[in-house]
């Protein structure tokens, strides 16, 4: 099996979703700036995830839902997850961020799976808490050597933008850094040059 794996926030959408949702609930410059700071590997990201989201504490859940869904797609997206595919890689989303954006986009992409964190909701607000798989700086490392492990892969791709991604690029057979951060782009294999995905089919084995 040949598997692909795709950071979700600035990777295949052009947008971080916490700051989204802090823009639109009115605390976007404080969640932007805590962001950046995971991003650029300045900041634990446990701790900066936890904090981030307790920011959206009140925010009515059916107003994050259609944020979440409304992301804008990075140039090529659709294109690169079919690619991909028809080369006989499976292609996943893993993301640090959540659930309401990665399952519609999985269908939406056609992705064969995606792992994100689940933002806590009661009586039709969200709580400002959030669980689930990805929410440790090397969390990404971890499922992804056990689906590894699991699914008998013997080529992988990862593709990335922020400091959470690079803990992947040892498992990788080909890094990807598109969009990215300097830590990232200077521990990847490959620098993607544009902002285009299916430039990263010109570094696919077939």
């Amino acid at each position: 099996m040949k598997l692909a794996v795709f950071d979700f926030d600035s990777t295949l959408v052009d947008a971080e979703t916490l700051e989204i949702l802090g823009e639109v609930y009115g605390v976007g410059e404080e969640a932007k700036s805590s962001t950046m700071q995971a991003m650029e590997g300045k900041s634990d990201f446990y701790e900066s995830l936890i904090s981030r989201v307790a920011l959206l504490k009140g925010m009515d859940f059916g107003v994050a839902k259609a944020v979440c869904e409304d992301l804008p797609l990075h140039k090529g997206a659709q294109e690169v997850v079919q690619g991909l595919q028809r080369r006989g890689y499976k292609v996943v989303c893993f993301s640090g961020g959540f659930k309401l954006a990665t399952a519609f986009f999985k269908d939406k992409l056609g992705l064969d799976a995606d792992f994100s964190n689940t933002l806590h909701t009661r009586e039709g607000v969200l709580e400002g808490r959030v669980s689930g798989p990805m929410m440790r700086g090397d969390s990404k490392f971890e499922l992804l050597s056990s689906l590894q492990q699991l699914l008998g892969v013997r080529h992988t791709i990862v593709v990335g933008d922020g400091a959470n991604d690079v803990c992947m690029f040892g498992l990788a057979d080909v890094s990807i850094a598109f969009n990215a951060k300097e830590i990232v782009r200077q521990k990847a294999s490959i620098v993607a040059q544009s902002l285009d995905l299916r430039e990263i089919l010109e570094y696919v084995k077939s």
